[in-house]
């Protein structure tokens, strides 16, 4: 644990040890976890690269674009870095089947990885530097979280845009090199730029937050290179971050047990491509599913209890496109009834406009109960003439107590190249990543996730 020096406020504090930390300081367990998180960010950005907001928000970039030297994952063509830090959160993101921090539910690896691999591909870094840098900015996106929630998010901001701004600054800022005080200068510009509202989730727009979280936390940095100052306290000044933004922020959180708790060990990894509060409706609807006393022609209605936030972010009975599906807890219930299973291809438009689903979700009732965590659900299905069926969902698998292993994260990534067709070569990208720490060159590990088999570390 880092001593507090009492003559510097939390933000400079928390600039120093950022600025100050070595992967020597980095423990075992931690390391891996970030390539863990970096293994399923490339699953989630080679699944998500050929969906049509990739495509379309490419297209209207591409006119802008600088020096086309930077890789668009799973795509072919190439553009400049800070819009391919753009792009490639927006794919890592635009199924929900990205990474979770449970104190927050914050997808912390889609804003800061990008950033990194982009900038790798114009300036030579070790494997071991970027995994440093990776680290470190998960810590500061999600210590910022911790200190904001859970208001924050419940007041409708979409925590991963507005934090992750943060934690890309932070990871460029490293990488570097910012001093403390121009890490400072970092989480300032970072600030002026954070954004993202929970009223674009099931559209489209949402990934626009994702996507500049990361390429604005890379400009936050970049700006404080070339000294581009900010205020002493941009996170619990009076209008700071904390105080604008949050409701009763916990300042301390972004330093208590600094060097001590590292927050990626809170990181899970999702099985469904889904909000992470369906999670456990799903394990349970699965469950329900292949019980040989089911009949969905009988059913009278469907009654799920748990957390307030699962009625909060998914109460959508009529979903209009795959991606309102995705946080629609009516639809991720009859589906899985009607499908048993709940892959991509149960949260796609195709699906949302099936009138037997449409019937089934009219029957789907949702009952608060703050006794249970996000993790957990209860799903009761009443059925005509008395019968009934119940099945609990202790904690989802993915969840931090019943997480995905390493096999389970290389097979989402083979099965998610499998969905987009891509060319990239699973294995050689896989093998890359488990011995990142080792690489010279950074920058070719993402080349080999554009597809062209021919590349080699």
């Amino acid at each position: 644990m880092v001593a507090k020096n009492e003559s510097l406020g939390n933000s400079q504090y928390f600039a120093k040890f950022l600025s100050d930390t070595r992967w020597e300081d980095i423990p075992s367990n931690i390391r891996h976890e970030a390539k863990r998180s970096i293994l399923n960010f490339f699953a989630c950005s080679l699944g998500g690269c050929q969906d049509d907001v990739v495509g379309n928000l490419t297209a209207a970039l591409r006119p802008f674009s600088g020096q086309r030297v930077a890789t668009v994952i799973g795509r072919q063509e190439k553009i400049d870095p800070l819009n391919a830090a753009f792009l490639n959160a927006v794919s890592a993101n635009v199924f929900d089947f990205d990474d979770t921090h449970t104190p927050t539910i914050i997808h912390p690896t889609a804003p800061v990885a990008p950033a990194l691999f982009a900038f790798a591909e114009t300036t030579r870094i070790s494997g071991a530097q970027l995994l440093l840098s990776f680290i470190l900015g998960v810590e500061a996106e999600c210590r910022i979280g911790n200190a904001v929630s859970p208001g924050h998010y419940r007041k409708g901001w979409h925590i991963t845009s507005t934090c992750g701004v943060f934690g890309a600054a932070i990871a460029i800022g490293k990488i570097i090199g910012l001093s403390a005080e121009r890490m400072i200068w970092a989480l300032g510009n970072a600030s002026a730029q954070s954004g993202g509202l929970l009223e674009t989730l099931g559209t489209m727009a949402k990934s626009i937050s994702v996507g500049n979280a990361s390429r604005n936390g890379y400009l936050a940095a970049l700006y404080a290179q070339q000294g581009v100052s900010g205020p002493e306290s941009p996170l619990e000044g009076s209008y700071g971050f904390f105080n604008v933004l949050g409701i009763n922020a916990k300042s301390p959180c972004i330093i208590n047990k600094l060097g001590e708790h590292w927050e990626l060990i809170s990181n899970t990894y999702k099985p469904y491509p889904c909000g992470v509060v369906l999670n456990p409706v799903i394990e349970a609807c699965l469950s329900l599913a292949n019980n040989e006393h089911m009949s969905l022609a009988n059913i009278d209605r469907i009654v799920v209890t748990g957390n307030p936030l699962l009625r909060e972010r998914t109460d959508r009975i009529e979903p209009h496109s795959g991606r309102e599906a995705q946080v629609s807890l009516q639809h991720c219930v009859a589906v899985v009834l009607s499908n048993k299973k709940a892959g991509l291809a149960e949260f796609s438009d195709a699906c949302t406009i099936d009138p037997t689903l449409k019937l089934l979700r009219e029957k789907v009732f949702i009952v608060d109960d703050d006794n249970y965590v996000i993790e957990s659900a209860l799903v009761t299905i009443y059925f005509q003439g008395g019968k009934i069926l119940t099945q609990k969902t202790e904690e989802a698998r993915g969840s931090f107590n019943n997480p995905l292993s390493d096999a389970d994260l290389e097979k989402k990534l083979s099965d998610l190249v499998y969905f987009s067709n891509t060319s990239c070569d699973k294995e050689l990208l896989i093998d890359a990543i488990w011995s990142l720490e080792k690489v010279s060159d950074a920058g070719k590990v993402i080349a080999l996730a554009a597809g062209n088999k021919e590349q080699k570390i």
